[in-house]
């Protein structure tokens, strides 16, 4: 099974070729992270991921979670996987030897963090969240919060979650109905109901942080009146230990689709009037505070659709390999071949293998950009922080649009066995359509990339992005063999700014609505220009390694860069550019039609 994990040589090519994660040596934070104790990382993670998650992926989703008289049981087989992973401290991985990390830099973290996702995406939405919740607690939390909190959660002794979405407060966070009513203490109780919570309640863990929304009693309506609190499952004693049940229940989990060994759960807060929190943060501002862990979870998503597409795609390169059907096109007097022989099989490979090593390319830069932040001067740092803002609905958005469209492919490869369930590729599949969905449906990532990314800081954020592409586009046209490719993509480039332009005028004119009519189709053009960047830095990369002569058995995974590269330009690219005309165009049908046209009665 080791095969069907990520591609190790491509993890290797790009943390060490592209990206050039070896640069933050030369900081103290980094110092001992170079290329030896990086390798020695990645080959202990996806070990642990080989030999202990991996071989809970068909048990967890056969198995499913249990809800009985108030309490969830995880699928069994998570228990071991889990001690083993607490052991290794990779829950903060890329944390401070403060709170119990490792301190190791981000994007090796991700590397890491990749085979985890991919041999039980699940199983790792647990830890996820935990890490998310401990991570706002460090940011807003009181002394107090910290000392009780914040080392059990980095450990992963304790869970985190996500207390948001209520049955009439969806997406729409500002309609929330959860009270907090202060006590004379300064304590607060709360009294509501949450639906949708991941990992809410299970038996892999002692005690529960719950970061909740709620609206104190006489606050302002709409998001500018949530405020946010700390609420344990069980209250927790001024030395560490648990104390009384916090009146926090588990009403229910859902039945679903995929991502069946993950619980989600409903959950009842001051039920029995006996639930207590703390603040967390200021009065008022609580989505802000709660953005932060959003939107790190957001990434984290972006990451869960990557490392289904990635196993999807190396199961069904696998498969085609194996799998002999049919005579090749052109020797038909000739024994049947492997179906990787056949020019459709090869098209589908060949646009998962691009859409995959855009996302790890993608995935990985952004901890690039991390780690800039946090060794680099404060220019720098909040330009690379104005990066990261734009590439997040990308991260979250357009990878998860497009896992959904390779766990598809790798259906097809399959054929009918693909449909069946005894073959990995249909879980992944079903696994792979709820990321498209929460912590912000796809729509609303259009949305914000439109509405708020585009003319942050008056478009200076969005230009400086832009700027990126143009330096690797710069010195691509300077890489010998590249330049059909470069041209085109230049094109195609150029296009996409004056989109970007025409789109955000419109989105503040009295075609509002037509300009978010588009905001998806944005998106995907966004996706599409971002990911030529990446695979086109790829190829240059690939190119300079073998002019300045690479080994001879590097050459097929090089030139297999440059023909990956020039199918996505040559083949995708051009309907990008379909795409911007129709952006351009801006119809506005779809706004104009009257409610009982669209039918149905």
């Amino acid at each position: 099974m080791a095969q069907l994990l990520a591609d190790r040589r491509d993890v290797d090519f790009v943390l060490f070729e592209q990206m050039n994660v070896e640069q933050f040596t030369k900081f103290d934070k980094y110092a001992d992270f170079g290329k030896k104790t990086i390798d020695m990382i990645i080959s202990e993670a996806r070990s642990l991921a080989i030999k202990e998650i991996l071989p809970t992926q068909i048990p967890g989703d056969v198995e499913g979670c249990k809800f009985d008289n108030g309490k969830v049981t995880v699928p069994p087989c998570f228990h071991k996987a889990f001690d083993n992973y607490k052991k290794g401290d990779w829950l903060a991985a890329a944390d401070s030897h403060e709170v119990g990390g490792q301190g190791m830099p981000k994007t090796v973290s991700l590397a890491a963090n990749e085979f985890f996702q991919e041999a039980n995406v699940a199983f790792m939405l647990y830890h996820g969240l935990t890490h998310g919740a401990a991570k706002l607690i460090e940011e807003f939390g009181t002394p107090e919060q910290k000392k009780l909190y914040m080392k059990k959660l980095f450990s992963g002794e304790w869970a985190g979650t996500m207390l948001l979405t209520e049955p009439g407060a969806g997406s729409d966070v500002g309609a929330l109905t959860t009270v907090a009513t202060k006590n004379a203490d300064g304590t607060y109780n709360i009294s509501g109901n949450k639906i949708f919570i991941s990992g809410g309640d299970h038996d892999m863990a002692a005690n529960f942080i719950h970061p909740v929304l709620a609206r104190i009693e006489g606050a302002p309506e709409g998001t500018r009146g949530i405020s946010l609190f700390a609420v344990p499952k069980f209250r927790v004693n001024p030395d560490g230990s648990l104390g009384e049940f916090n009146d926090v229940v588990c009403t229910g989990i859902e039945h679903k689709m995929g991502i069946h060994g993950n619980c989600t759960c409903s959950l009842t807060l001051g039920g029995a009037g006996n639930c207590v929190g703390t603040l967390l943060g200021e009065e008022n501002k609580g989505m802000a505070a709660m953005f932060k862990m959003m939107n790190e979870a957001r990434q984290l998503v972006g990451m869960q659709g990557f490392a289904v597409a990635s196993a999807s795609y190396m199961y069904a390169l696998n498969y085609a390999r194996e799998r002999v059907q049919s005579k090749h096109i052109t020797k038909p007097n000739e024994p049947a071949v492997a179906i990787i022989q056949h020019p459709d099989v090869r098209r589908q490979l060949l646009l998962m293998k691009a859409y995959v090593e855009g996302m790890r390319s993608l995935i990985y830069y952004s901890g690039i950009c991390f780690d800039t932040i946090a060794t680099a001067d404060a220019e720098t740092a909040e330009k690379y922080s104005g990066i990261i803002e734009v590439l997040t609905p990308i991260i979250k958005g357009y990878i998860t649009d497009r896992s959904l469209d390779v766990c598809s492919h790798g259906i097809q490869v399959y054929g009918g066995y693909g449909f069946i369930e005894e073959y990995p590729v249909a879980q992944l599949f079903r696994d792979s359509r709820i990321f498209m969905i929460y912590e912000g449906t796809n729509g609303i990532q259009a949305m914000d990339l439109l509405g708020r990314k585009l003319g942050m800081k008056k478009g200076q954020v969005f230009m400086t992005f832009l700027g990126e592409i143009k330096k690797i586009v710069e010195e691509a046209k300077k890489t010998p063999g590249l330049e059909a490719i470069v041209q085109k993509f230049e094109a195609a480039f150029g296009r996409y700014s004056e989109i970007a332009l025409t789109i955000s005028k419109a989105a503040g004119s009295d075609k509002v609505l037509n300009a978010f009519t588009f905001a998806h189709p944005f998106l995907e053009v966004t996706g599409d220009i971002t990911f030529a960047w990446m695979l086109l830095w790829r190829a240059m990369t690939a190119k300079k390694a073998m002019d300045s002569g690479a080994k001879k058995k590097d050459a097929p995974f090089y030139e297999g860069q440059i023909k990956t590269a020039e199918f996505f330009i040559e083949y995708v690219i051009p309907v990008t550019r379909g795409k911007m005309d129709a952006i351009e165009i801006m119809n506005g049908a779809a706004v104009e039609m009257d409610e009982e046209s669209f039918g149905g009665k």
